[in-house]
């Protein structure tokens, strides 16, 4: 053999295989890897023009680069993204996409920023009411790591894939930008998502998720914006250094009988919870839309719904979640006594109202029915004014928690309840 073929086979590892196979020696495996979700956005219908809230959306893209932010729960070596035209009614073209460590703002991590491909190609067409995963992309990220996703639409396109409460800026500006270090300084600004609806890590161990499925205190609102103070970003935060992925299913103006700014709770778990990869358990905080709409300018024809009611629903979800062999725990409807107070969105409390409230948070501390129970109620209430927020814990609206409320009911879950009696995954 000559020295420069005896090179060419170390270059390629060949000779190292030929001697491990003469002498007897077996060659090992690769080891195995798995892909575990990290993050996602539940998606909303876009509601018409005259419900009570605008959707805070443009009437289309059009030639136009959408960049938006988020924050993972678990690393991994390899990333994919899901993209959703989930609500579009026509095919979603895509002209190019680009994923990168975000920096601040609309900067990214120099030296991160990665072409997305779908099936091999740069383009690609999403069916209407269809979700795509592009190919993995090869960037190392860590736990809570943020990334900024980058998709140029070259077409006429309608937002889909959407979700109101972003808690985070969304940058929109002409031209293909993805590969842009920065969106230029006219770029407009958005707080709602679109198109982007999943993150999922590559890992070389099985996954663990929990899902948090919930309303506008799930999704955040009253949060600050952009700094990741939503109670499941905080449980995340608990949950990182366990390997334990934590998916936020939160929509606000979310109920679990009937739709409202998005489909009933009973119906989205299917998608939202129980079809992600290695769901092992699900928190439920559910029952102040259900309880504070009716009657109301959310829901002004709607008749009151009584707590026998939602104590079904609640039956329902849990035999959903024992079925899928997937532990549900229960959190209790936080008070909301002068709720949007002052504004054209009051309504959501009155006398009545709160003692539905509170009989469905006795039967929740008291029925043994959920597998673990977070006494939210009696974590965020007035000590002199049960049926009102502390204030130390209240955004100002006395409706939502604001950051220290958050961090608090983050807090205030028991990891072994959750988990079950191996609370290590």
């Amino acid at each position: 053999m000559t020295a420069s073929a005896f090179a060419s086979l170390l270059r390629h590892g060949a000779l190292a295989l030929t001697l491990a196979t003469t002498a007897g020696v077996s060659v090992a495996e690769p080891a195995p890897t798995y892909w575990r979700p990290s993050w996602m956005a539940s998606t909303q219908p876009v509601w018409s023009g005259d419900f009570v809230l605008p959707a805070g959306l443009p009437f289309q893209f059009n030639r136009q680069t959408v960049r938006q932010v988020a924050r993972l729960s678990i690393g991994g070596t390899r990333l994919r993204v899901v993209i959703s035209n989930e609500g579009g009614t026509a095919p979603l073209h895509i002209g190019a996409a680009r994923v990168a460590r975000h920096a601040e703002g609309s900067a990214t991590v120099e030296g991160s920023d990665r072409p997305l491909r779908f099936g091999g190609q740069a383009e690609a067409i999403v069916p209407p009411g269809a979700r795509l995963v592009s190919d993995p992309v090869d960037l190392a990220l860590p736990a809570l790591g943020e990334v900024a996703v980058s998709l140029y639409l070259p077409q006429p396109s309608q937002p889909a894939g959407f979700h109101f409460d972003a808690r985070q800026v969304a940058y929109v500006a002409d031209g293909d930008l993805t590969a842009a270090p920065r969106m230029p300084a006219g770029a407009t600004e958005w707080s709602t998502r679109v198109y982007v609806s999943g993150l999922v890590v590559e890992t070389p161990t099985p996954p663990v998720t929990v899902v948090t499925l919930g309303d506008s205190l799930t999704d955040g609102n009253g949060a600050t914006p952009g700094a990741n103070t939503r109670w499941p970003d905080a449980l995340a935060e608990r949950l990182a250094g366990r390997g334990v992925a934590v998916l936020n299913a939160g929509i606000s103006g979310g109920r679990l009988l009937k739709d409202g700014m998005g489909r009933a709770g009973l119906e989205r778990a299917g998608r939202d919870v129980f079809a992600q990869p290695g769901v092992r358990a699900m928190v439920v905080l559910l029952g102040t839309n259900d309880i504070g709409w009716p009657g109301g300018p959310f829901a002004p024809g709607e008749p009151a719904v009584r707590a026998e009611q939602l104590i079904q629903g609640f039956r329902q979800l849990i035999e959903m979640a024992h079925a899928h062999n997937v532990r549900i725990m229960g959190a209790t409807i936080a008070p909301n006594e002068h709720a949007l107070q002052g504004t054209p969105l009051e309504g959501h409390f009155s006398p009545q109202k709160d003692e539905v409230r509170q009989a469905v948070n006795r039967w929740i501390r008291e029925s043994g029915a959920f597998d673990a129970v977070v006494d939210f109620d009696a974590l965020l209430r007035d000590p002199a004014h049960p049926s009102r927020l502390r204030a130390a814990m209240d955004s100002g609206d006395h409706l939502h928690p604001g950051d220290a409320g958050y961090k608090a009911m983050a807090a205030a879950i028991d990891l072994q309840a959750l988990l079950g009696a191996s609370a290590q995954p």
